[in-house]
């Protein structure tokens, strides 16, 4: 395989380009950010993405007078990749697209091609050069790009993935000393640790002798999930509290069957049934109030 030499002088031409013509460029480069589609007046201002693309062009000018312009790797471009960085978390957070982030480089590529073409005249080996030069340096920025811009959703994945996870496993105190906890979905280890931390800060907090956990909303209950149970019930007894599971359909008794599970701790059909049980263990039932008859 045969590979293009770049011609680093051919960069000195391309340095002074974007700096004596930087306005001009400027303006050429949001027009066809705009046209590709990069730029969106709802998500973003049309002064905040000037101010983007001018201090961009800034940064690269100081890239281009380092020795080596060509080697993107090099400690010169680290001003650069950090502010790209920066735009990639921004458009992460504010809803752009994959293709809509990578288009802020991409875009830059048709105005320095055609100021090169004009300023090359004749000279097709210089221009071959230059042109070769920019799409290497501007594909490895964005690269660079789409690799933060992935990060950043990742990022924002997670913390979201955690917020759920802590706002789908509430406790909520039924009766002095009675807690319960409603879960729903699937239960897996981290999730669980976050459950586990909560009930027990919970029982501390409110002091309470039983906890219901309630897993109506639990889709299925295999062996995993039993583990995971077991584990929660065992920590609230370290801290005092007896547990009940209520919410445990026929289809999942069935299954806990099939599968030889056991949980070793006291269970009832509905959260209704453990909290009249909870309320027995403690001292405490809920009669119907009698109602004087009319004379």
């Amino acid at each position: 395989m045969e590979y293009y030499v770049i011609n680093i002088d051919g960069m000195d031409a391309v340095r002074k380009l974007i700096s004596e013509d930087s306005e001009a460029l400027l303006t050429e480069w949001l027009q066809s950010l705009k046209v590709a589609g990069g730029a969106s007046n709802v998500r973003i201002s049309d002064a905040e993405l000037r101010t983007q693309c001018r201090d961009f062009l800034v940064a690269l000018r100081g890239a281009f007078s380092s020795t080596d312009p060509t080697d993107v790797s090099s400690d010169s471009y680290a001003p650069v990749k950090e502010m790209l960085s920066e735009v990639s978390r921004s458009r992460a957070m504010q809803g752009f697209t994959p293709r809509e982030t990578a288009t802020f480089i991409f875009s830059l590529k048709q105005p320095l091609f055609m100021r090169i073409k004009g300023n090359a005249g004749g000279d097709k080996e210089s221009l071959a050069d230059e042109r070769w030069a920019l799409t290497v340096i501007l594909d490895a920025l964005g690269l660079h790009v789409m690799d933060a811009y992935q990060a950043s959703r990742e990022e924002i994945i997670r913390r979201q993935q955690e917020e759920i996870s802590e706002l789908s496993t509430p406790v909520v105190k039924l009766w002095h000393g009675i807690l319960a906890l409603p879960l729903i979905g699937t239960l897996d280890s981290s999730r669980t640790q976050v459950i586990m931390e909560t009930l027990l800060q919970a029982i501390v907090d409110e002091e309470a002798e039983i906890a219901i956990i309630d897993i109506t909303g639990v889709p299925t209950v295999d062996t995993l999930v039993a583990q995971h149970l077991l584990k929660t019930v065992a920590a609230a007894r370290l801290m005092g509290a007896d547990c009940i599971i209520s919410g445990i359909r026929p289809q999942i008794a069935q299954t806990m069957v099939h599968l030889g599970l056991e949980l070793n701790v006291v269970s009832k059909a509905s959260l209704a049934d453990a909290l009249a049980l909870a309320l027995k263990q403690t001292g405490r039932m809920v009669v119907p109030r009698t109602v004087p008859a009319r004379v």
